[in-house]
């Protein structure tokens, strides 16, 4: 996988994540509260300027009420 592959991935990643924080009619504070994550480091992960860990994504998954394979239904170009 080349860089280029992984900022485009974390991309498709944070607008899958924003996409179902606003179907949840949630702010950015509101998300960060429910998933102990600071609002500035969820708005990075939902530009995709932030690759995170496992941990994050669980906490992701907590705070949106979803299961973690949610996070992961959206269509990419990138060669995994």
């Amino acid at each position: 996988m080349t860089d280029i592959d992984r900022i485009k991935f974390l991309e498709h990643l944070g607008n899958q994540i924003k996409k179902l924080r606003k179907e949840r009619g949630l702010s950015l504070r509101q998300l960060a509260q429910l998933c102990d994550i600071d609002y500035s480091d969820i708005s990075k992960i939902e530009k995709g300027q932030r690759n995170i860990q496992i941990s994050t994504l669980l906490e992701l998954t907590r705070g949106l009420d979803i299961h973690p394979k949610d996070l992961f239904d959206f269509k990419t170009d990138v060669h995994l």
